[in-house]
């Protein structure tokens, strides 16, 4: 299963998931001038931060949104980003962020996991139901190595909008979430003891980090909002089973550090890098 293969990807390269969350204005200028449009660079800026990080990297969580916003061409450079990743023989997580029932979501799927767009793993909203919204993404677990991250407690601000409201027994709505979510990882589970079938938790509500992971015994974890979002190293250590289990996204603090040095410009790549090796340590120092 596909969980098994990012299961050795962390215990050998750490724990660290490159977010190509990649805005134009992210990208040196003189840089970005050499190309004929904006999603050309943009490929062209993931690629070279691809080529200086696979061998490092654990994963690349590929951001749809960013894409879709420039139309057409943006499309087509979120498709060959994914592409490259796999040329590279890296794992991607479309982040995708999709739930919808019934035909819809079995549209989705196919759109996902097979042609243009395909990915390894996929993001997904479960609050149109756990039949409806995760079930017509099931088949290509089991059928098609492929995997996905339920959203189920996310780092931002508005999370407690909803995600924080009690049932009758208690509960907190995402506690029920990640109930759900845990029976299906238990029916895909890898040889690594770990499910393709993972969970979204976010980096920022630690304070609630150990009782989740009791809940989500076998579910890998990506977890968001490490860095400029305020997550620590230190908030990922109860998340950690023996060591695994998960994965640290950062984006910005990665695609930017070139701004952090002087004339860093024109090796965005090589303080992208060095900020992978930066993190990565700083998430085993504290495990």
């Amino acid at each position: 299963m596909i969980v098994d293969k990012l299961f050795e990807h962390v215990k050998e390269r750490g724990h660290v998931c490159i977010g190509l969350d990649t805005d134009y204005s992210y990208l040196p200028e003189a840089y970005a001038k050499q190309f004929k449009s904006k999603a050309e660079a943009i490929y062209n800026f993931n690629k070279d931060i691809i080529d200086a990080t696979y061998d490092l990297a654990a994963c690349y969580k590929v951001q749809i949104a960013y894409y879709e916003a420039m139309g057409i061409d943006g499309l087509r450079a979120y498709s060959d980003t994914l592409k490259y990743i796999k040329e590279k023989g890296q794992i991607s997580i479309a982040d995708i962020k999709r739930g919808d029932i019934s035909k819809t979501a079995e549209m989705y799927a196919a759109g996902h996991f097979s042609g243009d767009f395909e990915a390894d793993f996929v993001t997904l909203s479960p609050y149109m139901g756990i039949n409806d919204s995760i079930e017509p993404f099931l088949k290509y677990i089991k059928e098609n190595e492929k995997g996905i991250f339920v959203l189920v407690r996310t780092s931002n601000q508005g999370a407690k909008d909803f995600q924080y409201i009690k049932d009758e027994n208690g509960l907190n709505l995402y506690e029920n979430v990640a109930d759900m979510v845990e029976k299906l990882a238990e029916e895909n589970l890898g040889s690594c003891g770990f499910s393709s079938i993972g969970s979204v938790v976010g980096a920022t509500n630690n304070e609630e980090s150990g009782s989740l992971r009791k809940r989500l015994k076998t579910s890998f974890l990506l977890i968001p909002g490490y860095g400029a979002q305020g997550g620590k190293a230190e908030d990922i250590k109860a998340y950690l089973i023996n060591g695994n289990g998960a994965v640290v996204n950062s984006s910005r603090g990665i695609l930017l550090a070139y701004k952090k040095e002087n004339n860093g410009e024109d090796n965005f790549a090589m303080y992208a890098r060095n900020e992978v090796i930066r993190m990565r340590d700083d998430i085993r120092a504290n495990i």
